[in-house]
């Protein structure tokens, strides 16, 4: 499982036009689902969002996380983050999950998340999605379980 993370100032996803999960500032997750996963890699993922220190303390490090910063968490599937990009011009995706792997997972990371955290918010699995964000810093990273 696959998280390409950035800490956001604000950021908001839409279907349709319509806005589906939006937080301020935190962290956006771009989730990708690869076939070997498994809800044991999934709890991993979340206590690396929740804990990965890339916030800043009273002296302006990195030494926070994100339960420690008390911001939102905006958790977006995002199937092409697996994709297999060594070879030719076209994406591979042999190794991404099927789409009912890739649901049960990304589903059962986001209640696990309403568990352990607030806020949360989610876009909307499978569905075509733009994503806004103020990315704060900037500050990116992918996170692997």
């Amino acid at each position: 499982m696959r998280a390409l993370i950035q800490r956001v100032s604000r950021a908001s996803v839409a279907v349709e036009g319509e806005c589906v999960g939006a937080i301020d500032a935190g962290l956006l997750a771009l989730i990708g689902v690869e076939r070997d996963d498994s809800r044991e890699r999934a709890d991993k993922l979340l206590r690396k969002l929740l804990g990965y220190r890339i916030f800043a303390d009273t002296e302006g490090r990195m030494n926070l996380g994100l339960g420690d910063s008390g911001g939102g968490l905006l958790l977006v599937s995002q199937f092409t983050l697996v994709a297999d990009t060594r070879k030719g011009m076209r994406p591979g995706f042999s190794s991404a999950a099927p789409p009912q792997l890739g649901r049960e997972l990304f589903d059962y990371l986001v209640a696990a998340a309403h568990d352990a955290h607030a806020p949360v918010a989610t876009g909307r699995f499978g569905a075509d999605m733009q994503v806004s964000l103020v990315n704060d810093g900037p500050v990116t990273f992918m996170l692997e379980s």
